[in-house]
């Protein structure tokens, strides 16, 4: 692991930073059947600042520079990961589970009881990863969950190749 890595929250000069990591690591997808996600555009300017302005965004930081984030929201008294990226130059470094171990860590101060996903079922970097986290495989979608997959359906999002998960907290 990066020896002067720390996590911190995101302020709005991280915008622009975030939207990099978030093109950089979406380039795991080529070569794979969802290439495609590796030309979408990033999480827009507007909605990033909303999630600084709540402080569900949060950056780890080799030295003064982001090399990954966490984005997130609360859906129904739950932590809602809505998104975790690391720039491939600091992959397999355990970043990612400790951005995710910072959003848990809120999770009480915030009145969560758990935290949520909506990811891929068959990347070995989504589904399989989180599994290895704790998450598990919801069965029943929650209102909440059906209007996240409704988002990702008018996005074009195959939904039928992704999988909610929940891990308490």
């Amino acid at each position: 692991m990066t020896h002067d890595l720390r996590l911190r929250a995101a302020e709005l000069a991280d915008i622009e930073p975030v939207r990099a990591i978030e093109r950089a690591s979406a380039s795991r997808f080529l070569g794979t059947d969802r290439a495609w996600l590796a030309d979408e555009e990033p999480a827009d300017v507007e909605m990033l600042c909303e999630r600084v302005g709540e402080g569900g965004l949060l950056v780890a930081c080799d030295g003064d520079v982001p090399v990954a984030f966490v984005m997130f929201r609360e859906v129904e008294g739950c932590g809602y990961v809505e998104q975790v990226d690391v720039l491939p130059s600091h992959e397999r470094r355990g970043i990612g589970v400790r951005l995710i171990e910072a959003v848990a860590d809120l999770a009480p101060e915030r009145g969560w009881a758990a935290l949520t996903l909506s990811t891929f079922k068959d990347v070995p970097f989504n589904a399989p990863y989180y599994r290895r986290l704790g998450f598990e495989d919801v069965e029943v979608l929650t209102p909440g969950m059906a209007e996240i997959r409704a988002e990702h359906e008018a996005r074009g999002l195959d939904e039928s190749t992704r999988v909610f998960m929940r891990r308490e907290v």
